[in-house]
């Protein structure tokens, strides 16, 4: 029985995990740096006046992950946001496995080229612990999202969790991936 693979999966472990190994001298398979996980979240602070826009927000980001999003809510009032405990403020997704290295794949190759004066991504937002965080303006830059239904234009974050604690081995990880950094 043949169990499916992602194409870049299948390049992690032809191509990656040898050049990263050599670069950097790891002695076992097991300190080669990996991704995690990707989360993507979107705040939709807007919600609070609209109770339909989370529900679009949902099925947008369900649409473009393969998988099904979750509502974040409020953690205490907040009298100036007119937000109070218990009200749902944004949506997530965590991916895993081969939804991860599927979702890394079409926003490498597909989103992010896309992008409107696109120049590539900042090199600054590593966070000092091998992880990466980026940002997409508008969600009209992945094909899943039907232009036509669009209540709102709504950015999101998206955080690359890698199993290293330092920046420069996160970032030669993805750029290896084929993460299009800015250059200097």
């Amino acid at each position: 029985m043949v169990l499916y693979q992602s194409r870049l999966k299948n390049f992690y472990d032809k191509e990656i995990v040898p050049s990263l190994t050599k670069k950097f001298g790891y002695h076992c398979v097991m300190q080669v740096p990996k991704l995690l996980k990707i989360v993507i979240h979107q705040g939709v602070g807007i919600s609070v006046l609209d109770k339909k826009i989370m529900d679009f927000s949902i099925k947008e980001i369900t649409d473009i992950t393969g998988q099904k999003a979750i509502s974040c809510y409020s953690k205490h009032d907040e009298s100036g946001f007119k937000l109070r405990k218990g009200m749902p403020i944004g949506v997530k997704v965590t991916l895993r496995r081969v939804r991860m290295y599927e979702f890394l794949e079409r926003l490498i190759i597909i989103s992010l080229p896309r992008v409107r004066d696109f120049n590539g991504v900042k090199i600054s937002s590593f966070d000092g612990h091998g992880n990466y965080n980026m940002g997409i303006v508008e969600q009209i830059v992945y094909p899943e999202v039907n232009i036509d239904k669009i209540k709102k234009n709504m950015g999101m974050n998206i955080t690359f969790v890698t199993s290293t604690n330092n920046d420069i081995e996160a970032k030669e990880l993805l750029t290896l991936f084929g993460v299009p950094f800015k250059k200097k």
